[in-house]
């Protein structure tokens, strides 16, 4: 034993004594967090109103891995593309963290040969972002999609997909939104007869993407200094993209002497009326704008496109409603399962994304601003005693409860003083008590008490169950 005590001592001195002890960085990574039982309580209360609306709409709901082959990934996404999370090589295959839940909705599509599908897919996504976090923006965050696979009659299912945000965003209650709505096609044939050169669109087009945040002098720059247009062109641009309105837009477009020379510009405008004549039929229209400068940065739409955006009144002087954000954006993507597809079959799809980051963070903010208590728990009732050695009966009690689908707690000690566990109640909003007393046995009967009112009834023991799903249904 003396042997091996010295050898293992020898071996500890080599390591280094205690003083090179590394002292733990307590934080979450970059553009990550935590998120505490308050705000999972908020969190699960937004859940629940997205996923009631999809299936509302007769959804189905798929999950896909959170790392796919980094092939898969490559070139869908245009620029953004640099911000994909490559892993380090495990085993031979080269792998990244999902950037969106669309291109792996789209490989699922083409692995399994599925031509016609509706579905939804809440999950976590990774991007390698420099994050402003106070803007509500991570690199891992979830994202909540609803999308519609499958050759259908025109514009019908993008209306739903609107629809379907309308529906969302006026439950959800955050105050005033507009869903901005365009078509790639729209803006390809603009470009074309502005004299944009066919390379250059794609480039273009994330530059117009940016007139929501940065005025046009700063877009115009950078198309002509950074990405060489010719001034004409951006100017012309410019009379196009600030343009924004509704069906007499859309009217007033399909007269244009050059749009509607343009065989591209021409068939989204006339699909962007078809689109305004279903979203009337949905009473919806008030909150929506044909925007021309709408662009969103994704490279694989492929007609309609839209955004909404949250407003709000800065103050009481202001006409104008500042945006706070994008609180969900989608569009069609006609040719992304085809990407995939060995024989290059294509899989219409138009779809949605709902951007519950910045939903959290805006309801987060007004809980914190109404000093509204929020419930971390659904316990329904408390079981109690009133006296001491009565650990046993709260313990037989609070089981018959449990086996009952009743939600249930009792203080995790001995003989618990009553004023403890009515404090108990109060500090975690439990809206009952049943007490148990040595009284209450004998006659067979529980002590029911109202935490709020304090009013007290004693119920059989055998109608316990019913009387406390009757007062908590309420």
């Amino acid at each position: 034993i003396a042997k091996e005590v010295a050898k293992l001592l020898e071996m500890k001195a080599q390591l280094g004594g205690d003083e090179g002890k590394h002292k733990f960085v307590l934080k979450t990574p970059k553009g990550t967090r935590d998120y505490s039982p308050k705000q999972m309580a908020i969190r699960e209360r937004v859940f629940n109103v997205i996923i009631t609306c999809f299936k509302r709409h007769g959804a189905e709901v798929i999950d896909t891995p959170v790392f796919e082959l980094k092939e898969t990934l490559t070139g869908k996404y245009g620029e953004d593309s640099k911000l994909i999370y490559d892993l380090k090589d495990q085993g031979g295959e080269l792998l990244s963290l999902r950037y969106d839940l669309t291109v792996p909705f789209a490989r699922y599509l083409a692995m399994n040969k599925i031509t016609n599908i509706k579905r939804y897919h809440i999950a976590k996504v990774y991007r390698r972002d420099n994050p402003a976090m106070t803007r509500g923006r991570y690199r891992e965050f979830y994202q909540c999609d609803f999308d519609i696979a499958g050759q259908f009659d025109p514009m019908i299912p993008d209306a739903e997909c609107l629809k379907i945000v309308h529906e969302i965003l006026s439950d959800l209650q955050l105050g005033d939104f507009l869903i901005k709505v365009n078509d790639r096609r729209i803006l390809d044939g603009m470009f074309a007869v502005c004299g944009v050169p066919d390379s250059k669109f794609r480039t273009i087009c994330s530059s117009v993407d940016k007139l929501d945040k940065t005025p046009w002098e700063e877009v115009r720059s950078e198309m002509v200094g950074e990405k060489g247009l010719s001034p004409e062109a951006a100017d012309h641009i410019g009379e196009y993209v600030q343009l924004h309105g509704g069906l007499d837009l859309i009217e007033g477009l399909l007269q244009d002497p050059k749009l509607s020379q343009n065989k591209l510009a021409k068939e989204g405008l006339g699909d962007m009326k078809l689109l305004f004549e279903y979203l009337t039929l949905f009473g919806i229209t008030g909150k929506i704008s044909f925007d021309l400068s709408l662009a969103r940065g994704l490279d694989y739409y492929t007609g309609v496109i839209f955004e909404a955006v949250l407003l709000q009144q800065e103050n009481d002087h202001v006409e104008e409603p500042v945006s706070v954000g994008s609180g969900a954006g989608g569009g069609r993507y006609d040719g992304l399962v085809g990407m995939f597809d060995p024989k290059g079959r294509k899989v219409p799809c138009v779809g949605v994304s709902i951007g519950i980051e910045r939903i959290f963070s805006i309801l987060e903010q007004r809980v914190e601003a109404s000093e509204e208590k929020i419930r971390t728990t659904e316990t329904q009732v408390l079981v109690a005693s009133a006296q001491k050695k009565l650990l046993e009966e709260r313990l037989k009690l609070i089981s018959e409860l449990w086996d009952a689908g009743i939600k249930a707690e009792v203080l995790y000690k001995k003989n618990p003083k009553l004023l403890n566990q009515l404090q108990y109640c109060e500090d975690t909003g439990i809206p009952l008590v049943a007490i148990v007393g040595e009284q209450e046995l004998k006659d067979g009967v529980v002590k029911l008490r109202v935490v709020a009112t304090r009013e007290e009834v004693n119920v059989r023991r055998e109608s316990l169950v019913e009387e406390i799903r009757m007062r908590t249904s309420q």
